[in-house]
């Protein structure tokens, strides 16, 4: 069975920091782009940040810029989202997922999809 696990959510005051993990397993993701999703209570999922196969290309979305960094280790196959600078508006269930396209922002571009992880930021 594929399977993508997250962890490292939690709770974390504003300013603090959280290192997102997201493990695969039942196949092999390197030829896959990876992102990392999140939703809150009452809105609509929101793309956060993707990685392609190769590294070379990461892509996020402007609120994040310069607070996110996406990363993936394939001899591992998996993925990472370090959050710092961390703001209340960040609280939401985060979510990884894999898509076969090479770079897509779009929720529904994506397969595999994990449970999610809660990350609280507190005011």
């Amino acid at each position: 069975q594929v399977k993508l696990e997250e962890s490292g959510g939690g709770l974390v005051q504003a300013g603090g920091s959280l290192r997102l993990s997201c493990a695969a397993s039942g196949r092999t993701f390197s030829a896959y782009t990876m992102g990392w999703f999140r939703q809150a209570p009452g809105r609509e999922r929101e793309f956060v940040a993707a990685v392609t196969w190769s590294s070379s290309r990461t892509y996020y979305t402007e609120s994040v810029k310069g607070r996110f960094t996406i990363s993936r280790d394939n001899t591992k196959n998996a993925v990472y989202l370090q959050m710092n600078s961390l703001k209340p508006e960040d609280t939401a269930v985060y979510s990884c997922a894999a898509t076969p396209t090479v770079s897509s922002t779009w929720w529904r571009d994506y397969s595999y999809w994990g449970q999610g992880t809660q990350v609280t930021v507190s005011s």
